[in-house]
Protein backbone atom coordinates (compact mmCIF):
# COMPACT_ATOMS: atom_id res chain seq x y z
CA UNK A 1 0.00 0.00 0.00
CA UNK A 2 1.33 3.74 -0.92
CA UNK A 3 0.89 7.08 1.14
CA UNK A 4 1.40 10.70 0.24
CA UNK A 5 3.65 12.53 2.39
CA UNK A 6 3.64 16.15 1.41
CA UNK A 7 7.09 16.85 1.70
CA UNK A 8 7.84 13.27 -0.74
CA UNK A 9 8.59 14.61 -4.27
CA UNK A 10 7.82 11.81 -6.63
CA UNK A 11 11.38 12.58 -8.71
CA UNK A 12 13.11 11.01 -5.90
CA UNK A 13 12.41 7.58 -6.66
CA UNK A 14 15.66 7.94 -9.05
CA UNK A 15 18.41 8.77 -7.15
CA UNK A 16 20.81 7.21 -9.43
CA UNK A 17 23.58 7.99 -11.36
CA UNK A 18 23.90 12.07 -11.03
CA UNK A 19 26.47 12.61 -8.45
CA UNK A 20 29.93 11.89 -6.64
CA UNK A 21 30.32 9.34 -4.16
CA UNK A 22 33.27 10.96 -2.16
CA UNK A 23 34.44 10.52 0.69
CA UNK A 24 32.74 13.04 3.06
CA UNK A 25 30.08 13.29 0.92
CA UNK A 26 26.57 12.10 0.42
CA UNK A 27 25.58 9.09 -1.60
CA UNK A 28 25.05 9.73 -5.45
CA UNK A 29 21.42 11.12 -5.44
CA UNK A 30 19.49 13.06 -7.86
CA UNK A 31 16.46 15.14 -7.03
CA UNK A 32 14.60 16.96 -9.59
CA UNK A 33 11.50 19.04 -9.47
CA UNK A 34 7.89 18.47 -8.62
CA UNK A 35 5.88 16.23 -11.14
CA UNK A 36 8.44 14.18 -11.97
CA UNK A 37 8.11 10.52 -12.03
CA UNK A 38 9.70 8.31 -10.40
CA UNK A 39 12.31 6.20 -12.54
CA UNK A 40 11.07 3.01 -13.86
CA UNK A 41 7.55 3.83 -14.22
CA UNK A 42 7.83 4.98 -18.01
CA UNK A 43 8.66 3.37 -21.05
CA UNK A 44 9.22 6.73 -22.62
CA UNK A 45 10.80 10.03 -21.45
CA UNK A 46 12.71 13.19 -22.63
CA UNK A 47 12.21 11.86 -26.33
CA UNK A 48 13.93 8.44 -25.48
CA UNK A 49 11.71 5.31 -26.08
CA UNK A 50 12.35 1.56 -24.51
CA UNK A 51 11.81 -0.89 -27.43
CA UNK A 52 11.49 -4.14 -25.99
CA UNK A 53 11.57 -6.79 -28.76
CA UNK A 54 11.23 -9.56 -26.82
CA UNK A 55 8.04 -8.69 -24.20
CA UNK A 56 7.27 -12.46 -23.94
CA UNK A 57 9.36 -15.48 -22.63
CA UNK A 58 8.82 -19.09 -21.50
CA UNK A 59 9.94 -19.79 -17.74
CA UNK A 60 12.18 -21.31 -16.82
CA UNK A 61 14.04 -21.95 -20.91
CA UNK A 62 16.76 -19.84 -21.80
CA UNK A 63 15.72 -16.94 -24.09
CA UNK A 64 17.91 -14.27 -25.64
CA UNK A 65 16.21 -11.14 -24.33
CA UNK A 66 16.56 -8.18 -26.64
CA UNK A 67 16.34 -4.92 -26.42
CA UNK A 68 16.54 -1.18 -27.75
CA UNK A 69 16.73 2.40 -27.01
CA UNK A 70 15.84 4.76 -29.75
CA UNK A 71 15.77 8.34 -29.85
CA UNK A 72 13.21 10.97 -30.54
CA UNK A 73 13.88 10.71 -34.42
CA UNK A 74 13.02 6.67 -34.06
CA UNK A 75 17.08 5.53 -34.50
CA UNK A 76 18.09 2.77 -31.85
CA UNK A 77 20.79 4.81 -29.82
CA UNK A 78 24.52 3.64 -30.07
CA UNK A 79 26.81 6.03 -27.65
CA UNK A 80 26.29 6.07 -24.22
CA UNK A 81 28.19 7.76 -21.27
CA UNK A 82 29.74 4.93 -19.48
CA UNK A 83 28.63 5.31 -15.54
CA UNK A 84 30.37 2.39 -13.07
CA UNK A 85 31.82 0.53 -15.50
CA UNK A 86 29.09 0.35 -18.12
CA UNK A 87 27.07 1.81 -20.80
CA UNK A 88 23.91 0.44 -19.52
CA UNK A 89 22.74 -1.46 -16.19
CA UNK A 90 19.43 -3.76 -16.49
CA UNK A 91 17.55 -4.72 -13.61
CA UNK A 92 15.05 -7.38 -14.15
CA UNK A 93 12.40 -7.73 -11.09
CA UNK A 94 9.24 -9.87 -11.03
CA UNK A 95 5.84 -7.91 -9.97
CA UNK A 96 5.64 -10.01 -6.67
CA UNK A 97 9.07 -9.37 -6.19
CA UNK A 98 10.21 -11.97 -5.64
CA UNK A 99 13.08 -12.78 -8.69
CA UNK A 100 15.50 -10.15 -9.04
CA UNK A 101 18.27 -9.53 -11.34
CA UNK A 102 20.98 -7.01 -11.94
CA UNK A 103 22.87 -7.73 -15.40
CA UNK A 104 24.67 -6.55 -18.23
CA UNK A 105 23.67 -7.02 -21.67
CA UNK A 106 25.71 -6.45 -24.38
CA UNK A 107 25.19 -4.01 -26.69
CA UNK A 108 25.80 -4.62 -31.29
CA UNK A 109 27.26 -2.03 -33.21
CA UNK A 110 23.22 -1.17 -34.32
CA UNK A 111 22.35 -0.43 -30.93
CA UNK A 112 20.85 -3.23 -30.18
CA UNK A 113 20.83 -5.03 -26.71
CA UNK A 114 20.99 -8.42 -25.64
CA UNK A 115 21.62 -10.88 -23.10
CA UNK A 116 20.74 -14.87 -22.30
CA UNK A 117 17.59 -15.23 -20.54
CA UNK A 118 16.38 -17.77 -18.18
CA UNK A 119 13.68 -16.63 -15.39
CA UNK A 120 13.02 -19.16 -13.06
CA UNK A 121 9.25 -18.72 -12.28
CA UNK A 122 5.69 -17.68 -14.25
CA UNK A 123 4.45 -14.30 -14.12
CA UNK A 124 4.96 -10.62 -14.95
CA UNK A 125 8.16 -9.07 -15.18
CA UNK A 126 9.42 -5.28 -14.78
CA UNK A 127 12.44 -4.47 -17.09
CA UNK A 128 14.49 -1.51 -16.22
CA UNK A 129 17.28 0.05 -18.24
CA UNK A 130 19.66 2.95 -16.27
CA UNK A 131 21.85 4.68 -18.80
CA UNK A 132 22.72 7.93 -20.03
CA UNK A 133 22.76 9.28 -23.69
CA UNK A 134 26.33 10.01 -24.80
CA UNK A 135 24.85 13.10 -26.73
CA UNK A 136 24.50 16.54 -24.01
CA UNK A 137 22.53 17.94 -22.25
CA UNK A 138 21.28 14.13 -22.00
CA UNK A 139 20.64 13.19 -18.27
CA UNK A 140 20.71 9.98 -16.59
CA UNK A 141 17.45 7.93 -17.21
CA UNK A 142 15.69 4.86 -16.52
CA UNK A 143 13.02 3.35 -18.20
CA UNK A 144 10.53 0.43 -18.21
CA UNK A 145 8.75 -2.02 -19.43
CA UNK A 146 6.67 -4.96 -18.82
CA UNK A 147 7.87 -8.49 -19.50
CA UNK A 148 6.01 -11.63 -19.30
CA UNK A 149 7.40 -15.52 -18.45
CA UNK A 150 4.69 -17.80 -19.01
CA UNK A 151 4.14 -21.11 -17.55
CA UNK A 152 2.05 -21.53 -14.74
CA UNK A 153 2.06 -18.80 -12.22
CA UNK A 154 1.66 -19.02 -8.64
CA UNK A 155 1.77 -15.60 -6.84
CA UNK A 156 4.08 -15.21 -3.98
CA UNK A 157 3.00 -12.22 -1.23
CA UNK A 158 5.70 -9.76 -0.60
CA UNK A 159 7.90 -11.16 2.37
CA UNK A 160 7.92 -10.03 5.72
CA UNK A 161 10.04 -7.00 7.00
CA UNK A 162 12.93 -7.50 8.15
CA UNK A 163 16.54 -5.50 8.78
CA UNK A 164 18.69 -9.14 8.25
CA UNK A 165 19.10 -11.25 5.12
CA UNK A 166 21.01 -14.67 4.73
CA UNK A 167 22.83 -15.35 1.36
CA UNK A 168 24.60 -18.62 1.18
CA UNK A 169 26.98 -18.27 4.35
CA UNK A 170 26.94 -14.24 4.34
CA UNK A 171 24.46 -12.28 6.78
CA UNK A 172 23.87 -8.84 5.91
CA UNK A 173 22.21 -6.52 8.97
CA UNK A 174 20.70 -3.60 7.70
CA UNK A 175 20.47 -0.39 10.22
CA UNK A 176 18.44 3.05 9.64
CA UNK A 177 15.19 3.88 8.14
CA UNK A 178 14.47 4.48 4.52
CA UNK A 179 12.53 7.73 4.89
CA UNK A 180 9.52 9.13 2.07
CA UNK A 181 10.91 13.13 1.72
CA UNK A 182 13.75 13.30 3.67
CA UNK A 183 17.74 11.41 2.89
CA UNK A 184 18.39 9.29 5.66
CA UNK A 185 21.69 7.37 5.52
CA UNK A 186 21.05 3.59 5.07
CA UNK A 187 24.34 0.90 6.97
CA UNK A 188 24.18 -2.26 5.53
CA UNK A 189 26.89 -4.77 7.69
CA UNK A 190 28.50 -7.84 6.29
CA UNK A 191 29.82 -11.03 7.79
CA UNK A 192 30.39 -14.68 6.84
CA UNK A 193 30.20 -17.82 9.16
CA UNK A 194 29.88 -14.77 12.13
CA UNK A 195 32.83 -12.98 11.16
CA UNK A 196 33.02 -9.24 9.90
CA UNK A 197 33.54 -9.29 6.23
CA UNK A 198 36.47 -6.53 6.00
CA UNK A 199 38.12 -7.61 2.07
CA UNK A 200 34.99 -6.86 -0.11
CA UNK A 201 35.80 -6.09 -3.69
CA UNK A 202 34.70 -3.47 -5.54
CA UNK A 203 32.02 -4.32 -8.15
CA UNK A 204 31.37 -1.55 -11.14
CA UNK A 205 33.69 0.68 -9.08
CA UNK A 206 31.84 0.28 -5.36
CA UNK A 207 31.60 -1.75 -2.83
CA UNK A 208 27.81 -2.35 -3.05
CA UNK A 209 24.82 -1.35 -5.45
CA UNK A 210 21.45 -1.04 -3.69
CA UNK A 211 18.20 -0.70 -5.54
CA UNK A 212 14.98 -0.28 -3.61
CA UNK A 213 11.31 -1.13 -5.47
CA UNK A 214 8.71 -0.18 -4.19
CA UNK A 215 6.09 -2.59 -3.64
CA UNK A 216 2.67 -2.31 -6.15
CA UNK A 217 4.20 -0.12 -8.91
CA UNK A 218 7.88 -1.37 -8.82
CA UNK A 219 8.79 2.56 -8.86
CA UNK A 220 12.85 2.36 -8.78
CA UNK A 221 15.73 3.81 -6.57
CA UNK A 222 19.30 3.16 -7.65
CA UNK A 223 21.76 4.62 -4.58
CA UNK A 224 25.47 3.67 -4.87
CA UNK A 225 27.64 4.09 -1.65
CA UNK A 226 28.74 7.05 0.42
CA UNK A 227 33.06 7.07 -0.99
CA UNK A 228 34.96 4.85 -3.57
CA UNK A 229 36.99 2.25 -3.24
CA UNK A 230 40.15 4.55 -4.24
CA UNK A 231 39.18 7.47 -2.39
CA UNK A 232 41.90 6.99 0.46
CA UNK A 233 39.25 6.56 3.63
CA UNK A 234 36.48 3.95 2.56
CA UNK A 235 37.20 0.86 4.01
CA UNK A 236 36.75 -2.38 2.62
CA UNK A 237 34.19 -3.74 4.49
CA UNK A 238 32.47 -5.25 6.88
CA UNK A 239 29.76 -1.90 6.62
CA UNK A 240 28.57 -0.09 3.40
CA UNK A 241 26.56 3.07 3.77
CA UNK A 242 24.18 4.85 1.56
CA UNK A 243 21.91 7.60 1.75
CA UNK A 244 18.66 7.36 0.04
CA UNK A 245 15.65 9.03 -0.14
CA UNK A 246 12.32 7.11 -0.72
CA UNK A 247 9.18 8.81 -3.42
CA UNK A 248 6.46 8.00 -0.67
CA UNK A 249 5.70 6.10 2.30
CA UNK A 250 4.65 2.71 1.34
CA UNK A 251 6.46 -0.98 1.07
CA UNK A 252 10.10 -1.68 -0.70
CA UNK A 253 11.92 -4.57 -1.71
CA UNK A 254 15.90 -3.76 -0.82
CA UNK A 255 18.26 -5.75 -3.30
CA UNK A 256 21.98 -4.92 -2.10
CA UNK A 257 24.72 -6.29 -4.43
CA UNK A 258 28.16 -7.14 -3.10
CA UNK A 259 31.58 -9.12 -4.65
CA UNK A 260 33.71 -11.06 -1.82
CA UNK A 261 36.00 -13.89 -2.81
CA UNK A 262 34.94 -13.11 -6.90
CA UNK A 263 31.68 -14.01 -6.40
CA UNK A 264 28.47 -11.77 -6.44
CA UNK A 265 25.67 -11.88 -4.21
CA UNK A 266 22.44 -10.07 -3.46
CA UNK A 267 20.96 -9.90 -0.14
CA UNK A 268 17.51 -8.71 -0.01
CA UNK A 269 15.07 -7.22 2.47
CA UNK A 270 11.40 -5.86 2.63
CA UNK A 271 11.34 -2.24 4.81
CA UNK A 272 8.54 0.21 4.86
CA UNK A 273 9.32 3.57 4.36
CA UNK A 274 6.88 6.03 6.60
CA UNK A 275 6.84 10.24 6.27
CA UNK A 276 9.95 11.81 7.35
CA UNK A 277 8.27 13.69 10.40
CA UNK A 278 6.74 10.10 11.73
CA UNK A 279 10.20 8.21 11.46
CA UNK A 280 11.99 11.09 12.97
CA UNK A 281 9.76 10.82 15.69
CA UNK A 282 9.98 6.85 15.98
CA UNK A 283 12.66 4.35 16.59
CA UNK A 284 15.33 4.79 14.01
CA UNK A 285 17.06 1.95 14.98
CA UNK A 286 16.32 -0.27 11.85
CA UNK A 287 14.35 0.23 8.11
CA UNK A 288 12.18 -3.60 9.26
CA UNK A 289 8.78 -3.05 11.27
CA UNK A 290 9.46 -6.75 12.22
CA UNK A 291 11.72 -8.99 13.81
CA UNK A 292 14.67 -11.22 12.42
CA UNK A 293 15.48 -13.15 9.52
CA UNK A 294 12.25 -14.72 8.67
CA UNK A 295 12.25 -12.88 5.13
CA UNK A 296 15.07 -14.30 3.81
CA UNK A 297 14.63 -17.75 4.69
CA UNK A 298 12.17 -17.72 2.08
CA UNK A 299 15.10 -17.19 -0.53
CA UNK A 300 14.61 -14.74 -3.38
CA UNK A 301 15.39 -15.97 -6.75
CA UNK A 302 18.26 -13.37 -7.37
CA UNK A 303 21.16 -13.41 -10.14
CA UNK A 304 23.93 -11.47 -12.25
CA UNK A 305 25.09 -10.64 -15.53
CA UNK A 306 23.21 -13.27 -16.86
CA UNK A 307 19.94 -14.66 -16.04
CA UNK A 308 20.20 -18.32 -16.26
Amino acid sequence: MLADCAAAPEAAAHAGHGGSGAAGGGGEHMEGGHGTPPGGLQISQDGYLLDLKTPQVRAGRATELRFAIRDGAGHQVTAYRREHDKELHLTVASRDLGTYRHVHPTRAADGTWSIRTALPMAGAYRLFADFTPAIEPAKNLTLGADLAATGTYRPAPLPAPSTVAKVDDYTVTLDGRLRAGEESELTLKVTKNGRPVTDLQPYLGAYGHLVALRSGDLAYLHVHPNGAPDDGTTKPGPEVSFTAMAPSAGAYRLFLDFRHEGKVRTAAFTVHAGCAAATTAGDDRGAGDGPGTATNRRRARHGHDSLG
